[in-house]
């Protein structure tokens, strides 16, 4: 594919420059206010949640002690637990997740070890209630203190004598600069590719390329280290529209569809400009391909996907349905036969009307798909099995699709009590939800272990809001599947 030169050394016209001093007063005049005001909206943001949370506390708390009584009084007539034959402790990084929770789950009843970790800003997590939970560490955070926690790490694994470690959450996936060798390396297998595949996964123009170099599908992609190499494409020779999307994981800023070029030159300029674009911090200027979303999850072994599933997906996805599709199995099934090596791979994939499929990233790790996998019993041997099946393991069936309850009571509220200019076809929506409830089932709740819907809900997740509100600073939505406020 020939792509179009950037032209170097071009100055940069930047439309959100202080046009004269008489600005630049202004703005230094009027920051202390904005200030003061953004305080003001966390203040009232993080009390009104409480708030809220605190209305649904005695609902959850009653469901919980019911779930906990009936688990009592039907323990004589349970079927016992499976007792594997070769049992194994599994170690799984990104505790405040429900991906993670499930793992733990399906290991627990094949009669396997779970033990959870997550960096020490997430001591709090509720998952570390789970009955599937055999034990619950933090670590420090490998991007502030590398050697302390490679030490942390190694020593959970000799300590509860960790057969394989699975990462979850993206602190425990990637490499940091010079460092080319899992800290576990030796000590236990590792679900993790090694460093340049991962390297090339995470990466979204490399992961292009290396898509385009197997014969494979994918959208037009340019990597963008300085604004001017955007503010002087030249736009008119194409057929699609681009998107600017950063290469290091932003959660703020993945959700941005904002469509290049934009109205006007000076519009395009103020907003390529407003993003941190650098050589330290490079983007990728993608082709916009119009199509319906899908996201997947593989677990995978030299070549293989030994786990596998597919589903319709948004920007920001809350709602999980297995779909079965052909051509982007297919795809992934050729990309991965070019990867060697054993580790995770969940692709986000645009499917065009004609049935082209154009995967767009790729995130080594393990997706939250996952949990359509709640009722089978095959995920355990799907991770710990050193030999590939024939075909990859697909959700049961008869597995509901998956939601999380107050992501869907918050959904409600916004259908009932609709912000301005933001409703529409208020009756199909409601239909929508209704849907979604007596269709699915909730991701985190089950009537055998319940606590931990308790817990992320009224533990976790306020005393996150709660050290905002201590420092007045809001945010941006809570994401109760990755136990997390995006901020």
């Amino acid at each position: 594919m020939k792509t179009k030169p950037f032209p170097q050394n071009v100055q940069l016209q930047n439309a959100s420059d202080v046009s004269s001093v008489e600005d630049l007063l202004i703005t230094e005049q009027t920051a202390p206010f904005r200030s003061f005001n953004k305080r003001i909206v966390a203040l009232f943001q993080n009390l009104g949640t409480l708030a809220l949370l605190a209305i649904a506390f005695p609902f959850n708390l009653t469901v919980v002690l019911l779930s906990l009584l009936w688990s009592w009084i039907s323990r004589p007539f349970q079927k016992p637990r499976t007792v594997a034959e070769f049992p194994k402790t599994v170690l799984i990084a990104g505790a405040r997740m429900t991906k993670t929770l499930q793992l733990a789950r399906s290991f627990y009843e094949a009669g396997h070890r779970a033990i959870i970790i997550d960096t020490e800003k997430f001591w709090l997590n509720g998952n570390q209630y789970s009955n599937a939970v055999d034990a619950f560490y933090t670590v420090p955070d490998p991007a502030k203190d590398w050697e302390g926690y490679q030490r942390k790490l190694r020593s959970i694994a000799e300590q509860e004598q960790v057969d394989l470690f699975i990462p979850v959450a993206i602190f425990a996936v990637i490499y940091p600069d010079g460092v080319n060798e899992h800290p576990l390396e030796g000590y236990c297998e590792v679900l993790h590719f090694n460093a340049d595949t991962t390297r090339m996964l995470d990466d979204k123009f490399a992961f292009a390329e290396k898509a385009r170099s197997l014969g494979l599908s994918v959208p037009k992609s340019f990597k963008i280290t300085a604004p001017e190499q955007v503010l002087n494409f030249d736009f008119s020779q194409e057929q699609n529209p681009y998107i600017l999307k950063s290469i290091p994981y932003d959660a703020v800023r993945r959700l941005d569809m904002t469509k290049l070029p934009c109205a006007t030159p000076e519009e395009t300029a103020a907003f390529v400009n407003s993003l941190p674009i650098s050589e330290d911090k490079p983007w990728i200027m993608q082709e916009f391909i119009r199509g319906k979303e899908y996201c997947t999850h593989s677990t995978v072994r030299n070549g293989k996907s030994t786990l596998y599933c597919c589903c319709p997906s948004s920007a920001f996805q809350v709602n999980y349905e297995n779909v079965d599709k052909p051509e982007i199995s297919d795809w992934i099934t050729r990309f991965l036969a070019g990867v060697d090596g054993i580790g995770q791979a969940s692709f986000d994939i645009i499917q065009t009307e004609d049935g082209t499929v154009y995967p767009i990233e790729c995130n080594p790790r393990t997706h939250t798909a996952v949990t359509l996998f709640y009722n089978h019993p095959g995920v355990a041997d799907a991770y710990l099995n050193p030999e590939p099946p024939a075909e990859p393991l697909h959700p049961l069936p008869d597995a509901k699709p998956t939601y999380w309850l107050y992501h869907e009571l918050w959904r409600l509220n916004e259908v009932l009590f609709p912000r301005k200019g933001t409703a529409k076809q208020p009756i199909k929506q409601l239909q929508t939800w209704l849907s979604n409830i007596t269709s699915g089932t909730d991701a985190l709740f089950r009537v055998n272990d319940p606590l931990p819907f308790l817990m992320v809900h009224h533990w976790q997740i306020p005393l996150l809001i709660l050290e905002n509100l201590r420092q007045l600073r809001g945010w941006i939505r809570i994401d109760f599947n990755i136990g997390e406020l995006i901020e």
